[in-house]
């Protein structure tokens, strides 16, 4: 059991790191013993432990009372390396004179950012930045561009993780890896333009007219797009004014067939406009004119029920949801109402989001959100694989958003080619299968048609994961494993002290995969080098189970 210090004012920010980091853990209770203290306060404390974690980025009372020799840093900000891997940091960081083993160092002067000493009576590590503080801007705020490659909160829980294993403490944990899988796959489309028969020489037929011609002539002579595809993309542009005259069918219509016929029986969510011909509100007055779209939900009111049909979810693609509640409740109900479905998630368009929206979201009854991503890159705004609650809300969880399409391929924002394209989808994928969670995919609803053309990228990325083994799940399946994983908890054995008991209950659906209960064994004090490849073993954990966990063996009895 972990006994954790922290200032009252981040506890609910404490609460949800460890649900993400999933192991025993309470606030420290004097009257009590604990295997680890985490100290995230300034404070004279006299803690008995095998092993004490100290974070703070400037000098603490206990840097005095232990004789630690710490450096505070003036600027805020920077980053430290941990296990070849870049970790962003946000508030005030410190650097120390080595002591025992260096864990973490900092990316520029080489010092050591973090470090274990064994001393008699127990362990002590020393980390050198305001872990709470760090998980609060990632969970808020979230990362800038520039740091958006990195997922940094699941590197703060691998570094205390590592810190407990090396210091000679076994730890269990529920890790964020489904039973029988490597990580959770999600397949979502934003659905923008179902149709280009409802554009007729406005701004979206203008631009897809431009990108097919010329464009597609960059592309060809760029090697990035083959004379078939170049000569589609001119044909559809042809085709055009037959299509708006009914003599054609719509090439961007057909998204439905598309995306069953590319994911066979893989489940995917669609998420789709309420309101159509209005582009909603920003904070300050109205959105861009452009934001609105040509279609509502009602309009492809057949196509939506023919993929609920198929196993496919249909969420809202919310306007003004992300402002208040009311709204929320009214775009939530137009889906509901077209499509006789309930438990409805949310992505906003053009992924409009601030502080206030997820606590409006949950009082408008959505069931999840998935907005927290970029618009103009890849990779882990939240910093984490995780699904997670936002500071806010009570009950609603943020299913991250990964990785768009138009973010990799449009000019204005990565404009990869399909093959640099494959390079960054495949890095995101062995993110996932190192830190487990889930990789949340959009791939608008257009994508597969002209001028795109998108479609090998998308087939080579689901082989990508299938091949590494994921769980493809719809949003709402992945949120639903989340939510029960959150469920489980842990409590102290009454016979057993230095043992703990896990709880778990509930029902979240038959096609949800079960849990691991995860034993790290403990390393020897003498270990100096960083493991790449933890050791542990796994024991799967169902509903209505009731184990208890003791140590030092660590096993686990399950009782039904």
């Amino acid at each position: 059991m972990i006994g954790v210090i922290a200032d009252p004012s981040e506890h609910e920010v404490v609460r949800e790191f460890f649900e993400l980091f999933k192991t025993p853990w309470e606030y420290y209770q004097t009257d009590r013993t604990y295997s680890v203290v985490v100290v995230a306060s300034d404070g004279d404390f006299d803690l008995s432990a095998e092993l004490v974690v100290l974070y703070g980025g400037r000098k603490t009372s206990l840097d005095v009372k232990h004789a630690i020799g710490a450096k505070q840093r003036d600027e805020h900000g920077g980053a430290f390396r941990f296990d070849g891997r870049r970790l962003p940091l946000y508030g005030e960081t410190a650097t120390f004179e080595e002591k025992g083993s260096c864990l973490v160092r900092d990316a520029f002067s080489d010092e050591c950012g973090a470090f274990l000493q064994h001393k008699e009576g127990g362990a002590l590590a020393r980390i050198g930045y305001d872990l709470f503080k760090e998980v609060l801007v990632l969970l808020t705020d979230g990362q800038p561009i520039a740091n958006a490659a990195e997922p940094t909160l699941e590197l703060h829980i691998a570094i205390l993780r590592e810190t407990i294993a090396r210091s000679g403490i076994a730890l269990v944990e529920i890790p964020p890896v489904p039973y029988g899988f490597q990580f959770i796959a999600c397949l979502t489309h934003d659905v923008d333009h179902p149709s280009i028969r409802a554009h007729k020489w406005d701004h979206t037929a203008w631009g897809f007219i431009y990108r097919a011609i010329f464009g597609s002539v960059t592309r060809l002579v760029r090697g990035e797009m083959s004379l078939q595809r170049f000569v589609a993309n001119w044909l559809a542009v042809a085709k055009l004014p037959f299509v708006y005259m009914g003599l054609a069918s719509d090439f961007w219509g057909q998204f439905d067939d598309c995306y069953l016929q590319i994911e066979g029986e893989l489940p995917s969510t669609f998420f789709v406009i309420p309101r159509k011909k209005y582009p909603g509100r920003t904070t300050g007055g109205s959105a861009p004119a452009f934001r609105a779209t040509g279609y509502a939900a009602q309009d492809i009111a057949g196509t939506l029920q023919k993929l609920i049909r198929h196993g496919r979810e249909v969420g809202l693609h919310g306007i003004d949801a992300w402002l208040n509640s009311e709204d929320g409740t009214r775009e939530l109900a137009e889906v509901g109402r077209v499509t006789g479905t309930r438990d409805i998630g949310v992505r906003m368009h053009w992924l409009y989001f601030n502080r206030e929206s997820p606590a409006a979201l949950e009082k408008a009854g959505a069931a999840y959100d998935s907005t927290s991503g970029y618009n103009a890159t890849v990779g882990y705004r939240a910093g984490t694989t995780q699904a997670f609650r936002p500071m806010g809300a009570t009950r609603l969880l943020e299913l991250p958003l990964h990785a768009m399409d138009t973010a990799i391929f449009y000019p204005a924002h990565l404009g990869l080619s399909s093959r640099d394209a494959r390079e960054v989808l495949l890095q995101l994928v062995e993110n996932a299968g190192h830190y487990g969670g889930v990789l949340t995919i959009n791939w608008h609803d257009r994508s597969l048609a002209p001028e795109r053309q998108w479609d090998s990228s998308y087939r080579d990325l689901m082989e990508m994961m299938k091949s590494r083994g994921a769980w493809f799940a719809t949003a709402g399946q992945a949120v639903s494993w989340f939510r029960k994983r959150r469920s489980v908890v842990f409590e102290r054995e009454e016979i057993e002290p230095s043992g703990v008991r896990a709880k778990i209950a509930g029902y979240f659906g038959e096609n949800i995969p079960g849990l691991r209960l995860r034993t790290h064994q403990a390393e020897s004090a003498a270990t100096t080098v960083v493991r790449t490849r933890p050791s542990y073993s796994d024991i799967r954990v169902d509903e209505n189970i009731d184990a208890g966990i003791s140590r030092p063996t660590a096993q686990l009895e399950a009782r039904p």
